[in-house]
This record gives C-alpha cells, sequence and structure tokens, in this order.
C-alpha cells in the first residue's frame, strides 16, 4: 500500500476565520474527542514496544525518545517528568530533539532535515544495545528521526516509533512501530494539534505503565516521588497516615528522617514487627 500522509490532508473544516469562538472550540473538542479511539487501536503496539522497553530498563539499560519540533518537545516534557515522579535518576529516561536544547524554545531551521545528527546526539549519550530508542514523529518522515533509527538498528539498538501516518518511513524502520491514526487536523497540518496530543498520551502510557512494572508504584500511589514542594510533602505525609493508620504529626516526622515515602513505610513497619 502507498504512503499517504493523512497529518497534511485538508482539514475537513472551511473558513475558519469566519467562524465565532464558540464554533471553533466546539469543532476543536469535536475533533479532540476522536483522539482515544483512535490511540485504542494502537494498542496492541504499545503493548509489544513496553513489553520491550521494560525488559531493557531491567536489565540496566536506558530508554531514549528522539524527534524535532511538537514531537521532540513531547518526547523531553515525558522524560522530564519521570525523575520527580517515580523518583528514577535522570540518567534512565532521556529526550533528545533536533536543534539541541535550544530547540525546545525556538524553532531550529533545518535541523530535522540532517541525516547524521541524531545518531551524533544518541552517541553524546554512548548509545549501546542495552538501550532502547523510540522516534517521535507525527509525519513518520522526519529525516532526523529515521536516519537515527536506521543506524540503531545497523547497531543491534531495539527502536520503536510513534506517528500518525499509516505505513510510513518511521514505521517501515522502527523494529516496534506505533501509528495512531487521527486524519486531517483542524487547521490543515497543524500536527500540533490531534497529532500532538496523540503522542503525549501513548508516551503517558509507555513511562507509567513502564514504571509500574519496574516496582515504582506501590498500590496506586507514587511512592517514590521526589519532594520537591510543600505540595508533594503534604501528599508524601498523607500517603503514610493512610497507610500505616498514624497521626499526621508522626507521618511528617518519618517523612522528614526518612525523605522518601516508600522508605519511611518500609522502616516503620520494619521498627514495629
Amino acid at each position: 500500500m502507498s504512503f499517504i500522509k493523512t497529518t497534511e490532508q485538508d482539514s475537513h473544516y472551511n473558513h475558519l476565520e469566519k467562524m465565532n469562538v464558540k464554533d471553533l472550540l466546539l469543532s476543536i473538542n469535536n475533533e479532540d474527542k476522536t483522539v482515544p479511539s483512535a490511540v485504542e487501536k494502537a494498542l496492541p503496539q504499545i503493548e509489544k514496544l513496553v513489553s520491550q522497553i521494560v525488559n531493557k530498563l531491567k536489565l540496566g539499560g536506558r530508554l531514549f525518545y528522539i524527534g524535532a519540533g511538537t514531537s521532540g518537545r513531547l518526547g523531553i516534557l515525558d522524560a522530564s517528568e519521570c525523575p520527580p515522579t517515580f523518583g528514577v535518576s535522570h540518567d534512565l529516561v532521556i529526550g533528545l530533539i533536533a536543534g539541541g536544547d535550544k530547540a525546545i524554545r525556538k524553532a531550529v531551521e533545518f535541523a530535522e532535515d540532517s541525516l547524521t545528527l541524531g545518531w551524533d546526539d544518541l552517541q553524546s549519550y554512548n548509545i549501546s544495545e542495552n538501550d532502547i530508542v523510540i522516534g517521535i514523529a507525527a509525519s513518520g518522515t522526519t529525516p532526523y528521526v529515521i536516519s537515527a533509527l536506521k543506524t540503531c538498528n545497523k547497531n543491534n539498538i531495539i527502536t520503536g516509533c510513534i506517528t500518525c501516518n499509516y505505513n510510513s518511513p518511521l514505521s517501515q524502520t522502527a523494529q516496534f512501530p506505533i501509528e495512531v491514526i487521527v486524519g486531517p487536523e483542524f487547521i490543515t497540518g497543524s500536527s500540533r494539534m490531534k497529532a500532538g496530543t496523540a503522542q503525549k498520551l501513548v508516551l503517558n502510557m509507555i513511562t507509567t505503565t513502564t514504571m509500574i512494572q519496574l516496582g515504582r508504584v506501590k498500590g496506586n500511589k507514587m511512592v517514590d516521588m521526589q519532594l520537591s514542594n510543600n505540595k508533594l510533602v503534604d501528599r508524601g505525609s498523607r500517603m503514610i497516615m493512610s497507610e500505616l493508620n498514624i497521626s499526621q504529626k508522626e507521618a511528617e516526622r518519618l517523612l522528614k528522617e526518612h525523605k522518601n515515602v516508600r522508605l519511611a513505610i518500609q522502616n516503620y513497619i520494619d521498627g514495629n514487627q
């Protein structure tokens, strides 16, 4: 089947400049409602890739996201949220974007068109076959991403991808592709919209499921979260109170002593056996 870039097809809506605010919002929301259904259809693909990630990370490997523009920023966002949420090292999940960190805020012209920079960026982290790399590109055609994954494949590094077009060059390159087909955007070609939302949902699934499988959640609580502000300290104290059925004062004392919800709970249990 030939490759058709549905993310670039004309919007189902026209004369947007003539719509009032209410109609614009309703129309965008109606399009957004279709995204979870598109993600659901990709669940078997997501499961296969997550299983590979869990296996690699359990053996001491790392997860890399690599992308350009919105896709790259979403990968960096997901990677950056893993340490505070799950208490893992900043070196466990790493997000890379074409053009480097300055491209997070401002587009770097033609960076996504490079056939060498993607692999160069990965090599700066001493990438090896112990790791796993996920290319993120709504279009499925970004040279920076595709070329990096091709070189990974040659070096026995497992590759996956997240794209929003069926049978794209990126899908054909990745060993474990995820294709979430969201169709034309509300504004033609603006893949930061439905495509970006789909990618964010998939990224949430990937790291959340992986971290649970790695034992970073107890019950339904983030017991390894970093206590980086008063809100999280309060949340941690309430977790301890609920788990151990103790007073707030005692929970706060334990948390201050152990600086980690999991350790506070475990040490209390060990000390009272």
